[in-house]
């Protein structure tokens, strides 16, 4: 029974999207949360790629549906349908590869174009282990976050450094924003039934709470 715990039996169903520059090793951070692998062939996955996995919190299972760019970024043809539901977005870019940080606001325009304003944003320093290569201060990143009212955080796939902490801080603010709007509504959101929709935002595609078939376009 466990195994149908950890895959088919959960309490709340988040939609995460990964975006920023080509290269900047998005897929690893979801192979590396997803199912702790790395690899240091660097290709474009054809086709929308996600993945999923399961953590625990306040003693709720929180599924979390992560979706990859899969090289669309490079043809600047990421659809609507990426971003819509979407609860959270991991905003990447690579800390030794300067032009994808100045690409950040850019992203960051098309993510709040397509999304509603109460999704969580994490900014994302990716391959902070490549110290000697860095041309991106952790200040201008931080003061960038601030600015724009992102969480950040420096992290390294290839290390597994702060992947995991990443990944459970955006699903935990999700589920605290939720739970929050529940409880202002009246709801116990300790309860809510399986297959409720709570919608975090006023866009009515932005859910966070719901059983199967969530993020389809």
């Amino acid at each position: 029974m466990g195994a149908y715990r950890v895959e088919d039996d959960y309490d709340y169903l988040f939609k995460v999207v990964l975006i920023g520059d080509s290269g900047v090793g998005k897929s690893n951070l979801l192979s590396r949360f997803t199912r702790n692998e790395f690899t240091l062939e660097s290709k474009s996955t054809i086709g929308v790629e996600f993945a999923t996995r399961s953590i625990r919190i306040d003693e709720k299972v929180v599924k979390a549906q992560i979706w990859d760019t899969a090289g669309q970024e490079r043809y600047r043809a990421i659809t609507s349908a990426y971003y819509r539901g979407a609860a959270g977005a991991l905003l990447v870019y690579d800390v030794t590869r300067h032009a994808t940080f100045e690409n950040l606001e850019r992203w960051l325009k098309e993510l709040r174009d397509h999304t509603d304003s109460s999704t969580v944003i994490m900014l994302i320093g990716n391959k902070a282990d490549l110290r000697h290569l860095r041309a991106v201060a952790t200040e201008d990143a931080q003061a960038f976050a601030e600015r724009e009212s992102m969480f950040f955080m420096e992290t390294s796939a290839l290390e597994s450094m702060n992947v995991e902490n990443a990944f459970s801080e955006v699903l935990t603010q999700i589920y605290n924003a939720v739970k929050k709007k529940a409880l202002e509504a009246g709801d116990d959101s300790t309860n809510l039934p399986k297959g409720q929709t709570i919608n975090i935002g006023s866009k009515d595609d932005v859910s966070a709470v719901k059983r199967g078939g969530c993020c389809s376009a």
